[in-house]
């Protein structure tokens, strides 16, 4: 890669906010690091396929992307569960 090159490829990457930063680091503290550098790259404008095998990429998307929005909504799920048996008696205590 010319240096030319380089320097247009790093005009076009987008600024990554703090928030995406903090998906990064928790992909890396779980120990999760092909991930981290997928969302590295989506973060800052750059498609992972160009970068990984599409088979790799999309075996992350399940494991990590998917399946995060599977468990958020089962949490969902099992806390709307407990406020059903969340019954206030109305009992008078003596």
């Amino acid at each position: 890669m010319h240096q030319l090159d380089r320097d247009y490829n790093l005009q076009n990457a987008k600024k990554i906010n703090t928030e995406q930063v903090e998906q990064i680091v928790k992909a890396i503290i779980a120990g999760k690091y092909s991930w981290a550098c997928v969302l590295m790259l989506r973060f800052s404008g750059y498609n992972p396929i160009d970068y990984i095998p599409y088979r790799t990429y999309i075996r992350l998307l399940k494991n990590n992307y998917l399946l995060k929005g599977a468990k958020q909504k089962e949490a969902e799920d099992s806390e709307k569960k407990l406020d059903v048996f969340d019954i206030k008696s109305n009992w008078v205590r003596s």
